[in-house]
C-alpha cells in the first residue's frame, strides 16, 4: 500500500481558521501563547510546534466525520 501523502493545509471554516491535515480531521491548536524575544522568534517557535505536531500525528486517530453515518 502506498504511503499517504498528507500535507499541511490552511483550512478556513465557519468555526475554525488555521493549519490542518489534508487527509484527516487533525488541526493545529497551539497550547498557550507563543513566546520569544522578537516577532521573528515567536513565528519560528510557532512553526516549529506546528510542524512537530503535524509530523507526529496519526491520521487514524483523527477520522473525519461522515455526513451520512449508517
Amino acid at each position: 500500500m502506498e504511503a499517504m501523502r498528507r500535507k499541511l493545509v490552511w483550512l478556513k471554516k465557519e468555526k475554525f481558521q488555521g493549519w490542518a491535515c489534508s487527509e484527516c480531521a487533525w488541526a493545529f491548536n497551539p497550547i498557550g501563547p507563543v513566546v520569544g524575544q522578537s516577532i521573528v522568534e515567536m513565528m519560528q517557535r510557532y512553526e516549529q510546534q506546528r510542524d512537530k505536531e503535524f509530523t507526529s500525528h496519526v491520521c487514524a486517530e483523527h477520522p473525519r466525520a461522515t455526513k451520512n453515518p449508517r
